[in-house]
Parts: C-alpha cells; structure tokens; sequence
C-alpha cells in the first residue's frame, strides 16, 4: 500500500489593500509521485461537499519540462472534501480509467478501461448530482471523450466519444454548461488548421449528448506558434455568456449575447501568467472570480474580481507566492457555504520539489 503523508495546514496573512487571509492545506501528497493538472479534469461542488480530479504519476526531478515520468504509468485520481476543502479523501473510480491503450499526456496508463463508445444520449444534465468529465487524447489533433456521473462522482459511465467537429482534431478539457435537462454546452479546444493547438470552440447537444452539433468558434485562430486554449466559462444570463481563455503569456475574455453562436473579445483580465489556464467562476453576490497559476518569479496563484460582469476586474491578488519552480497552477475554484472560495491546483515548493495537489481557502471579502 502506498504510503501517503498528509501536511498540515498553514494560515497566513498577505498584504494588499486590504488583507487577504488564506489556509492553504494539502488535497494529495504522496511521496515520489507528481499529481497535476486538476483544470484538465475539472471541479465540482454541492454545498461543502467538493470533488476534484487530477493526474497522478511517477515523479522525476529535470530542469526541462514537466516532473512527471512519462515511461511509467499514470492514473485519473479524484479527492473528496465532505467539509468545505478542509480536509480532503482520495479515490480512484475504476469508471474513470482511459481505454485501453489510451495515454495520459503521453504517459502509459493502468489496464481495465473500458473501451471507447458513442454515448446512447438521454443523459439528464439537471441531476442534481450530475458531473461530467472531458478528456483528450493529444493536445495536437486527437480524439476527445468524456465521461458523467450521477451519484457526484462515486461512479462513472463512459468513455463517450466526441466528434471532431469538422476540425483536425479536438483536446477536451472539462469546461460546460448545463442548459436544460438534455441541453449542454461545452467548450473544447481544437487544432489549429496547421494541426498545432489551438483554439476555442464551442458545441452542444440537446439529445443528452447522443448528438453534437458545432456552435462557433469562440477565438480567432491565433498566429505563429501562439494558441488560445483551455476555457473556463460562465453564464451571465439567458443569453449571456463569458469565457476565459489562456494563451501563451497571458488571459484573455470573450463575451457572446447570443447563447454562444458568436463572441466578442472582452479584454484581457490577466495581462501576465507566465502560461496558466484560468477558472472563472460567478459568485453568490454577483461578482465574478478568476483565478489562475502564476509561472513567473515568485512562482504562485493568484486571482482578480469583477464587479461588473467582466467589463473590468480590480487588482491582483496573491494567494500564495512560495512556489519552488513553473511547474504549478491549473486552478479549479469553487464557493462553499459560507462564501469562502476554495481554489484547488497542484504546486511544489523549494522544500518539497515532489508535485502534490494543493488548495488555497480564501474570502474574497463583502460586495462594495
């Protein structure tokens, strides 16, 4: 059995305007491994009750790259808080396992998935414990699947096949919106028509995901060896929604008013990343919260607020700088009851190289 050390919790007060209270506590650490990329895989919350999924891997130190062992295999990994992101429990559902000869960015993976279908349709996405998960085979020009849930994440159906969309290739990661009972939006990533990543897409189903029809492009396609991948959306209103969208350097926004047939650029409200996808989530009181991986010196997450739909966002607030090296982010963030945002990413410190999966718990204070 793997040994898996759990760290305690550290509170800590950052300077801003006003201060800025955080606990940062552990969600996974297990020696010798590298956990990653929880914004691939997605979050999900009822109440204090949060779910989020993650990579989980042999780590390797290296200077280049990512520390993660790709000669060695990988698994899907899910961690369950029942208290508000305080505490946290890991599971591995048999339900999540990729086809079989199917890789986790490039990293061989355990047997017993069940292989690839397409998905009978019916699915009713206003469960009120329904989850889903979109995954991808290559971030280039693969085949993207995904999987859902009804009893919020404990079991899985799937994998389901997504089509391509007329593009070279699609890269799913989980970003959707539930619409009706059969009506869901998602958002993907697809090739570029050079065959590179990429740029946003964004489809739909109203069969309960029998069927897939593509909606609209959501960025241009960027030039040269820039991308506009991995988008985080939410609803405005009934027509209205706003997606963040990472590129290279930088976060940039698009509006549509048309329930997603076309979009608008609506600024960039995080002008410097170092290249880290965002989570962009609605509060209770109206405001909007983006929060996203810091991969410049001093290595962190950080997040801005809006108070005005995304026309504007106030200043940048750090929720922790004590990152060992780029290798971090990928942020998934959720509201619990009392209005705390947990932000969940995987990170590494100077003291502790190892990957693990961390979550900051922070308020994001009163609406002015």
């Amino acid at each position: 059995m793997r040994k898996i050390l759990v760290l305690a919790a550290a509170a800590v007060t950052l300077l801003r305007a006003e201060p800025l209270t955080v606990k940062h506590v552990v969600v996974y650490y297990e020696a010798g491994r590298f956990a990653g990329w929880p914004a691939n895989h997605g979050a999900w919350s009822w109440g204090d009750e949060i779910l989020v999924g993650f990579e989980a891997g042999q780590f390797r130190k290296t200077e280049q790259g990512h520390a993660i062992d790709y000669s060695k295999p990988a698994e899907h990994v899910l961690a369950r808080s029942l208290d508000g992101g305080e505490s946290w429990s890991v599971e591995r559902p048999v339900g999540l396992r990729p086809p079989p000869g199917e890789k986790i960015a490039g990293v061989p993976t355990p047997e017993g998935g069940r292989p690839l279908t397409d998905c009978p349709g019916g699915i009713d996405f206003s469960h009120p414990d329904f989850a889903l998960t979109a995954r991808m085979t290559s971030i280039h020009d693969g085949q993207s699947r995904f999987y859902y849930s009804m009893d919020r994440g404990r079991n899985w159906q799937g994998p389901f096949r997504l089509p391509n969309f007329g593009q070279r290739g699609t890269a799913a990661r989980t970003d959707y919106l539930v619409n009706g009972k059969h009506d869901l939006t998602m958002f993907l990533t697809a090739a570029k028509s050079n065959g590179r990543e990429g740029r946003v897409i964004c489809v739909r189903t109203r069969d309960g995901g029998k069927t897939w029809n593509f909606e609209s492009f959501v960025t241009p396609e960027p030039e040269g060896n820039e991308y506009a991948i991995m988008p985080s959306s939410i609803r405005l209103g009934r027509d209205t929604i706003l997606t963040a969208v990472r590129y290279r350097k930088f976060i940039d926004a698009y509006r549509s008013s048309d329930n997603g047939k076309t979009w608008a650029y609506a600024g960039r409200p995080a002008p410097e990343t170092g290249g880290n996808p965002p989570s962009l989530i609605s509060l209770r009181d109206g405001r909007l919260a983006l929060t996203y991986g810091y991969r410049l010196k001093p290595y962190g997450v950080r997040a801005r607020l809006s108070t005005d739909s995304g026309k504007t966002w106030g200043e940048e607030l750090v929720l922790r700088q004590d990152g060992g090296s780029w290798d971090l982010g990928y942020p998934r963030t959720v509201q619990r009851r009392d209005g705390k945002l947990v932000t969940v990413y995987y990170f590494n410190t100077s003291a502790n190289s190892e990957r693990f999966i961390g979550a900051t718990i922070w308020d994001p204070g009163l609406s002015q």
